[in-house]
């Protein structure tokens, strides 16, 4: 009996099992596109409103590689320039790019840029909106924490209390939990803290809670939305509309990704 032949035999009916299961794993795509529509019953961002109590229909589309770069643009309406009169700009476009990974199974990391672009007219003499930040995150199981940071001149045209002073530098740190309740229902808390360089009257801290609830077509959510932020008549964050933007409110939301 040839013994060579059998132990062939006996390997290959070892490997074969294998290789039909390492079949059955479908491989990392090098290259993936997804996108994602969000319609909610107000844009708010960092705990402040930017569509003035109004519905905001969003989306964007996302870029990824194997490697763990990665790619978007996403955009909104929004009226809280348009408010001020004077500036027709009604949209906002955010680009951003940037590089994410793994310390280890539990432990991630994320790093990028991010420009907020206001596309519009605007007087003559008035700061614009658009602003730069880069950005560094770590995430660990359902809590993560991200430190962002301005690099433009201004944030979001603010400028210094006196009036002329830029506020490059601003930063904005936040921490966000979420965790799967199962059956498709999850809840998530935030907590953020704005900070306007060289306007303390300007800077802030806002808190989020909410739960979301995941169905065949799509994820609902509903959450709480609050912060300090001066909004009395005269200071800032209180619109030409003499509403508050930063007084807490109830945000509803339903996106769909693909």
């Amino acid at each position: 009996m040839n013994t060579k032949l059998i132990a062939t035999a006996v390997l290959s009916s070892l490997v074969a099992p294998l290789s039909v299961l390492a079949a059955d794993v479908p491989a990392t795509p090098e290259h993936s596109f997804t996108g994602n529509l969000t319609l909610a019953s107000e844009y708010i961002y960092r705990g402040i409103g930017q569509t003035n109590r109004k519905p905001a229909l969003q989306g964007g589309l996302d870029y990824a590689h194997a490697s763990g770069l990665y790619a978007g643009v996403w955009g909104s309406n929004v009226s809280w320039l348009s408010d001020l009169g004077g500036i027709s700009s009604s949209v906002e476009i955010d680009v951003y790019g940037g590089y994410k990974g793994n310390f280890t199974e539990d432990l991630s990391y994320d790093v990028g840029v991010l420009t907020y672009n206001y596309p519009g007219s605007y007087p003559s003499g008035f700061t614009k909106a658009d602003t730069t930040e880069v950005y560094a995150g770590l995430g660990w199981k359902w809590l993560s924490a991200k430190y962002s940071h301005t690099v433009s001149s201004h944030i979001f045209g603010w400028t210094g209390s006196n009036g002329t002073d830029k506020t490059r530098g601003s930063g904005y740190l936040e921490l966000n939990a979420s965790h799967d309740l199962g059956d498709g229902w999850g809840i998530e808390g935030h907590v953020g803290r704005q900070r306007i360089k060289n306007n303390s009257d300007a800077s802030y801290t806002d808190w989020k809670v909410g739960v979301t609830k995941e169905v065949s077509y799509g994820t609902f959510g509903l959450a709480y939305v609050d912060t300090n932020a001066k909004g009395d008549a005269g200071e800032p964050y209180r619109n030409a509309f003499n509403k508050d933007l930063g007084k807490g409110r109830l945000l509803a939301t339903f996106s769909k990704s693909f």
